[in-house]
C-alpha cells in the first residue's frame, strides 16, 4: 500500500488515487535554457506520469541534453523530429501533436503543454492540480507568464486566456477541441482557450502562479517593432473584431516602446486586413470569438453598446 506524502498545503496525498498528469514539450534550438525547464519538472512535487519533449528539428545540443535527462529519469522520454526548411507558429502545434501520438501512458486525468526556456516553482504542478480538482467546470487553466525584464504587477486584464507556454487542460476538455488549430501567424494558444469555453467549460489564468519566461516571446521573429507588427498579423488571422483591436492597442500605448509599439502592432493587424489574408479559424469559432470580444469592449465602455443599439434602431427604422 502506497503511503501519502505531505503536500504544501498540509494534506496528505495518496501516490495511488493522486489525479495524474502527462506533459509535453516541443522544443527547437533550445540548449541555453531547456537544460532549467527540466530540472524544474524533476524537482516537481507532483511529477507527471510521463514528458515527452518533441525536439522540432535542433541543431544544437537541446537533443544531448534532454536525452542524458530522459537516461536518469525513465518517465522522460525524447522525441526527435527532422528538420524542415519553413518556419513559422504552426511548426509549434505539429510537434505538440506529434508528442501526443507518442505518448504511451494512458491512464491519466489532466495533460499539460509545457514551453522549454520558463522556469517554474517545485510545487506549480501541484497547486493547479489541486485548484482544478475543486472546480470540475474548469477545463483549462494555467500560471501568470512573466517575460524576463517584465514587472509582477503587471497583470492581464483578461484572466480567461492562459498562455500556451503552461496550458494545463483537463483530458476531457482537450478532448474535446478535436484538435489544435495550427495558425501560420501564431495565436493557437488563445483559440485553445476560447473552444474550451465554447464547449462549456471554464478557463483561467492564475495570476499568482509566477512563470519566469526566460527569453523575450517571438524573439526569431526579429527586432521589437516588427514582432509587435506580428502580433497584429496573428490577431488579424485569430479573427479579432476591429474596434476590440483598436482598443486594445490603445491600452498598450505606454508599454514598450511607447507608441511606436502599439502602432506597430494595429498598423500590423490593418495591413492583413487590407490584403485580406485567408483565415483558418472555423467560422463558428471566429464568432464566438468575437461575441466575447464585443461583450468585453461594451462592458468596459457602455457608450459603444448605446451607440451600435442606436445604429441597429436607424437601421430598422430605413426597413
Amino acid at each position: 500500500m502506497t503511503s501519502p506524502r505531505a503536500s504544501p498545503s498540509g494534506v496528505g496525498v495518496s501516490e495511488s488515487t493522486a489525479a495524474r498528469y502527462v506533459l509535453i514539450t516541443p522544443t527547437k534550438n533550445e540548449e541555453a535554457l531547456i537544460g532549467t525547464t527540466i530540472e524544474c519538472v524533476v524537482n516537481q512535487t507532483r511529477r507527471p506520469e510521463e514528458w515527452v519533449i518533441v525536439s522540432d528539428g535542433s541543431t544544437d545540443r537541446t537533443n544531448e541534453i534532454a536525452r542524458a535527462f530522459a537516461q536518469k529519469h525513465p518517465w522522460i522520454r525524447l522525441l526527435v523530429l527532422p528538420s524542415r526548411p519553413e518556419r513559422n507558429f504552426a511548426a509549434v502545434v505539429r510537434a505538440t501533436e506529434a508528442g501526443l501520438r507518442a505518448l504511451s501512458e494512458n491512464r491519466y486525468q489532466y495533460l499539460g503543454l509545457l514551453d522549454s526556456d520558463v522556469r517554474i516553482q517545485p510545487d506549480y504542478f501541484e497547486r493547479v492540480i489541486e485548484r482544478m480538482e475543486l472546480s470540475p467546470s474548469l477545463g483549462l487553466a494555467g500560471g501568470m507568464v512573466i517575460d524576463v525584464g517584465t514587472s509582477v504587477k503587471c497583470v492581464p486584464i483578461n484572466r480567461q486566456d492562459v498562455p500556451g507556454a503552461v496550458q494545463f487542460f483537463r483530458r476531457t476538455c482537450f478532448e474535446g477541441l478535436n484538435g489544435l488549430i495550427a495558425v501560420p501567424e501564431g495565436g493557437w494558444d488563445g483559440l485553445t482557450c476560447a473552444q474550451a469555453r465554447m464547449h462549456g467549460f471554464k478557463t483561467e489564468l492564475f495570476t499568482d502562479l509566477i512563470v519566469d519566461h526566460l527569453k523575450p516571446r517571438n524573439v526569431a521573429e526579429g527586432h521589437v517593432l516588427r514582432r509587435r507588427w506580428q502580433m497584429g498579423a496573428r490577431d488579424y488571422a485569430l479573427g479579432y473584431y476591429p474596434l476590440f483591436e483598436l482598443v486594445k492597442c490603445l491600452s498598450r500605448s505606454l508599454e514598450f516602446p511607447p507608441f511606436v509599439g502599439s502602432a506597430a502592432w494595429f498598423f500590423g493587424y490593418c495591413a492583413a486586413l487590407a490584403r485580406n489574408r485567408k483565415r483558418v479559424v472555423p467560422r463558428d469559432l471566429l464568432a464566438f470569438i468575437r461575441d466575447e470580444q464585443k461583450s468585453r469592449l461594451f462592458h468596459r465602455f457602455p457608450f459603444f453598446r448605446h451607440r451600435q443599439d442606436g445604429v441597429k434602431s436607424s437601421s430598422g427604422n430605413s426597413h
